[in-house]
């Protein structure tokens, strides 16, 4: 059970609101970079953090991300042309750089000076990994961006999707902290590999796990231990990487060297969240097969299956096929279970168990940081120097081990391998 002024303090994102000053913090995924493909094309529209804003690639390729409204009298920039290295809103035709700045205030008389005194919000913006990242704190605190190994992959090694979740994003990001659901949720009671990975037959063979979350400068590294045999454990390693990221061993025991994936949970408003799935493979090129969102995603960025049409459940299919009757993919079965929690769930009304150790540890990870940041401090993984850019040391891993072996002492013995997950 957590207490509302705890529960406020993790899920109110407003830019004077501890979390929403912790976000800010971070460089954190805003867009994909396919949604602004190409110099001069029309500006998308973004939320973030509880702001309205625009995004636009202008004619050098840069990407911009300002605020949605125009500073002269409030037009929306959504509908400005993209056009000479600036968005140029359509009201008065006022023109901003990816900066901010004012270019032109052409329905000025000449020789204002009007545009040299106005200054739109605008947000620094880097692509890598296949989205748009920003960050949106103070300018003299910027950090660097992470080089998590994925970010620099070449395109036809990674796939990356955008959904629309109707939840807070704590709910979202709590999802990938229990290893106990992924025995239930996601089962298939058909014997087929559901999509999306995983060892069903591992899962289902102790549906109790042992967990531990152990505390790193980057969050918290997940534990999770199934006895699947008298000598036997399985043993998963996923971590909450800070401010909002889940990194996830998909793809089982035999897919884990080819890479894993990271779900970002993303907050749009209190309310409302952004998931940004990436999924990617070290060595080969991602299969068609793989791209399992295409067909999951409306170009809006709603998922077929969603709250206002009850994920298309299946009760008969739920009966024969799967544990949710919604189809194969988990990204579906994530959300209902976030989801229809409510926009912001009141976890003073939980029952937490023992099976919940691991979502107790991420939220006090969390509620320290937001609290540090309250204080005027910097919190954990802000990156500053070059050195701290090699974060090698997030490590998923789907293994079994001997049943004598402990856990923590393996993991850290693969850590100190240059290619761990080739072990």
């Amino acid at each position: 059970m957590l207490p509302r002024e705890d529960n406020d303090l993790l899920t109110l994102v407003g830019p004077d609101h501890p979390m929403g000053k912790l976000m800010r913090s971070y460089w954190i995924p805003a867009l994909l970079a396919s949604e602004i493909p190409e110099p001069d094309c029309p500006p998308v529209r973004v939320r973030l953090l509880g702001e309205d804003l625009v995004a636009y690639r202008d004619t050098q390729g840069r990407v911009g991300l300002l605020e949605e409204h125009c500073a002269h009298r409030g037009t929306s920039l959504f509908f400005g042309r993209n056009e000479e290295c600036g968005l140029r809103c359509i009201y008065h035709g006022w023109k901003y750089d990816i900066d901010g700045k004012v270019l032109e205030t052409p329905a000025e008389p000449a020789g204002s000076t009007l545009k040299d005194k106005v200054r739109q919000v605008a947000y620094p913006c880097k692509e890598a990994g296949g989205m748009i990242w920003t960050y949106m704190g103070p300018k003299e605190k910027q950090p660097l961006l992470p080089n998590y190994e994925w970010m620099t992959m070449p395109a036809e090694k990674i796939y990356v999707s955008k959904s629309y979740q109707d939840c807070s994003w704590l709910q979202g990001l709590e999802g990938e902290c229990d290893s106990s659901h992924l025995s239930f949720l996601h089962r298939s009671f058909t014997g087929d590999r559901p999509r999306g990975g995983g060892d069903g037959e591992l899962y289902a063979a102790d549906t109790a796990p042992t967990l531990e979350g152990i505390e790193t400068d980057y969050g918290i590294r997940m534990l999770s231990c199934r006895k699947v045999a008298a000598d036997k454990v399985y043993l998963r390693v996923s971590n909450i990487v800070m401010p909002c990221h889940g990194f996830i061993p998909t793809g089982g025991v035999k897919g884990n060297p080819e890479g894993y994936t990271i779900h970002s949970h993303v907050p749009m408003d209190d309310e409302h969240s952004l998931r940004f799935n990436i999924h990617f493979r070290r060595n080969r090129t991602i299969e068609p097969d793989e791209r399992q969102h295409d067909e999951e995603i409306g170009p809006d960025f709603v998922k077929i299956r969603n709250l206002r049409n009850d994920y298309l459940i299946d009760r008969e299919k739920q009966r024969r096929e799967n544990f949710t009757g919604m189809g194969p993919i988990f990204l579906n079965h994530d959300a209902c279970a976030t989801e229809t929690m409510g926009p912001i769930y009141d976890r003073s009304k939980e029952h937490l168990g023992v099976s919940d150790m691991t979502v107790i540890g991420v939220r006090k990870f969390l509620l320290n940081a937001a609290r540090t940041v309250a204080a005027g401090k910097e919190p954990p993984h802000v990156i500053r120097t070059k050195e701290q850019t090699d974060v090698r040391h997030v490590a998923c891993i789907a293994t079994t081990i001997p049943a004598s072996r402990d856990p923590k002492t393996y993991v850290v013995e693969q850590l100190k391998k240059d290619k761990y997950w080739e072990a």
